[in-house]
């Protein structure tokens, strides 16, 4: 060995070289020779030591596999050739030991090992080994013990008895938590906790088939350790070489933990955000938590009411049980349970600490004991809880919400690693309602603040006029669309559908402004569509409003009989309007050249187109919202909605339910755009 210039101990690499060495030496010493053979080209090459053993010379061997058959005794060559295809089918290990008919005559016993390597497409394509002379037993086996215990994995073997015929120097030092003395002994005997496990099922297994077994398993105290065993069969028994991979076990169990532990909290994360409701989204926790982390659960909110009474502020909005027999009983007991707690519920106490509270045992009698008399701790004595936690979920300046988990009896209590995963998933559920609730507040005020700005559609004998505002997903998001619906000084009935761009106060406020100049026009001139068009692009103009928006306007004037209604409309590049027949036909209202947006070209000339409707026919208006998405063209948007429309019509729905039923059908559930609906029926 080469110390370093203080003399210190030797260098990593140096070691590694006299390991080496001191193996190769071993090899050598004990008389075993290799063996490579290369399944793609079929050459079989061996080392000087293997072909010594066979008695063949270099430049007289084939170094074929047929070459090699051919010196293996005639007996035996059936047997080592399966031993060889089971290996190279399986990419698994090669153990034979036959006899070898020598060029002068004599034969010799040979032992051989091997392995079959997997090339990238998963077949074998080389076999290694290794093979010695078993001809002279003694000798032989003074070599073979000298190898096996230079190696530095622990070796052993049984006879057909499953009595120890020999152990190394590693197998004594890993098993000497049980039993110093091992030769003579029976395994079953000496190591009584391998009876009817992993190794007993596994060691039996490769004595029955004849073939080798490879498995992981544990021992229990004294040796308290996971061991990584090979085992193959021999002629006299069995040969076990084997590993404690102990610490490698504890990292793949905390792997896993750490898997499960993502998955969970990826699948918490999915629940909450693919929906923006709070009690929707917090409600599903219950049944990822289930199984995972307990037997039944309950989630609960909690209001910011200051009502006296502190149950008032609580209601469960999900509960699941793992025994799907059970959770009628559940059901009934969310109904029952916040009214029958006590002020002196772990519920309350949780509520009041703002710390999960645990009950590690005897969950069934503490709950039962803080629940009013009645059914509902009638029920609990049912669902028979042995371990409960409640954890607060807290937002950003109060608890808004707690989690109760359960678990039966015979599962155990929560342990550390339970609660800090719970801890994780009631931080992440927390912010959610949290932020949900602050969305919700916002995205109220946006839509009061939009729907101030229009006015409800005027009464009209002859028409039935239902319109509709949702607002895009976006919390605090006012925007450009608008509808509106008057009547003209001579009666008539105006009906406008528009879209200021953008999605922002300026919009909101520049369509509040187009929204005003077009009724005042409409009103004032008693123009038709086009004129009326016409008017508000000069007025954009002269007012430098800076600004540009589409429109639809459609005037609905008597018809040329009792039974019908003239329909007048113009459009500025404005998604067109949709009209439903009275035979339940669904066509659009498109002309000849798309007009351009309001506020682009003041003195641009308006075309407006004529139809005679019939009573019992609907006109629907609307904003691109409905009909255009990102991933979606306009014209794949028209196309959808004239499908849906086509089935609402067979539904035979009144009108105010027909447009809450088409929103729901063509609208995502997180909407990206404003819309706006007009739907005008012809009595």
């Amino acid at each position: 060995m080469r110390s370093d210039a203080t003399g210190g101990a030797p260098t990593p690499a140096l070691d590694e070289v006299a390991e080496r060495v001191r193996w190769e030496l071993a090899v050598s010493a004990a008389g075993i020779g290799a063996f490579d053979w290369d399944l793609v080209t079929g050459e079989l090459r061996w080392d000087d030591r293997l072909l010594e053993l066979f008695g063949v010379r270099r430049d007289h061997f084939g170094a074929t596999i047929e070459a090699f058959e051919a010196l293996v005794h005639p007996e035996d060559r059936s047997r080592v050739a399966e031993a060889l295809r089971l290996a190279v089918e399986t990419c698994g290990e090669y153990a034979a030991e036959y006899r070898v008919l020598r060029p002068d005559g004599t034969t010799c016993w040979v032992v051989a090992r091997g392995r079959a390597l997997a090339g990238p497409d998963g077949r074998a394509e080389r076999v290694l080994g290794a093979a010695f002379d078993n001809t002279a037993v003694q000798d032989g086996e003074a070599r073979v013990q000298r190898v096996l215990e230079a190696m530095p994995t622990a070796f052993f073997h049984l006879d057909r008895e499953w009595r120890f015929t020999y152990a190394n120097r590693v197998a004594h030092e890993l098993l000497g938590g049980v039993t110093r003395q091992l030769a003579g002994g029976v395994i079953w005997e000496l190591f009584p906790a391998a009876v009817g496990s992993d190794f007993e099922r596994h060691y039996r297994d490769a004595a029955a088939s004849g073939e080798p077994v490879t498995f992981d398993a544990y021992y229990p105290p004294p040796l308290d350790a996971w061991y990584e065993v090979r085992a193959w069969p021999t002629p006299d028994g069995l040969s076990v070489y084997f590993n404690d991979v102990t610490d490698r076990h504890a990292a793949q169990v905390l792997l896993a933990r750490d898997s499960r532990r993502t998955a969970m909290l990826a699948a918490v994360s999915e629940a909450l955000t693919g929906t923006l409701d709070p009690e929707v989204g917090v409600g599903r926790l219950a049944q990822v938590l289930v199984p995972e982390v307990a037997d039944w659960c309950v989630v609960t909110l909690v209001s910011e009411s200051a009502r006296a009474d502190w149950r008032e502020r609580l209601r469960d909005v999900g509960w699941w049980h793992v025994d799907p027999a059970r959770r009628p009983d559940l059901d009934r007991y969310a109904e029952l349970r916040v009214s029958s707690l006590t002020d002196a519920s772990f519920v309350a106490r949780a509520l009041s600490s703002e710390v999960p509270v645990l009950i590690s045992s005897g969950a069934t009698e503490a709950i039962e004991r803080v629940l009013v008399p009645g059914p509902a701790r009638e029920l609990v004595q049912g669902l028979g809880p042995g371990s409960a936690v409640i954890v607060p979920l807290h937002g950003r300046d109060r608890t808004v919400g707690l989690v109760s988990l359960f678990r039966d009896t015979g599962r155990g209590t929560f342990d550390e690693e339970d609660l800090a995963l719970v801890g994780e998933v009631a931080a992440r559920a927390g912010v959610h309602v949290d932020n949900a609730r602050l969305y919700a507040e916002q995205r109220d005020l946006a839509a009061t603040l939009q729907r101030s700005m229009m006015t409800d559609p005027p009464p009209s004998e002859t028409l039935e006029v239902v319109v509709r505002y949702e607002a895009a997903a976006q919390a605090a998001q006012v925007g450009g669309d608008w509808y509106d619906a008057f009547h003209q000084r001579d009666g008539t009935t105006v009906v406008v559908i528009g879209d200021v761009v953008g999605h922002d106060v300026d919009a909101a406020a520049a369509m509040g402004q187009i929204r005003s100049l077009l009724r005042g026009i409409a009103v004032h001139t008693g123009d038709g569509p086009a004129a009326v068009l016409h008017g508000v692009d000069e007025a954009i103009e002269v007012l430098d409003l800076a600004t540009t928006a589409t429109a639809a306007i459609v005037r609905f004037e008597p018809g040329d009989d009792a039974a019908t209604t003239r329909v007048r409309w113009s459009n500025a590049g404005h998604p067109p309007p949709v009209v439903i027949d009275e035979t339940g036909q669904v066509h659009f209202l498109a002309e000849d050249q798309a007009g351009l947006l309001l506020g682009l070209q003041p003195d641009t000339d308006r075309s407006e187109s004529v139809v005679e409707l019939r009573r019992g026919s609907t006109v629907l208006l609307y904003t691109d919202g409905l009909v255009e998405r990102r991933d979606q063209s306009i014209d794949v948007g028209l196309a959808l909605l004239a499908e849906r429309l086509a089935g609402l019509v067979r539904e035979e729905r009144d009108l105010e339910t027909f447009c809450d039923e088409l929103l729901r059908r063509m609208l995502p559930p997180r909407r990206e755009d404003d819309v706006a609906l007009v739907a005008v029926h012809l009595r």
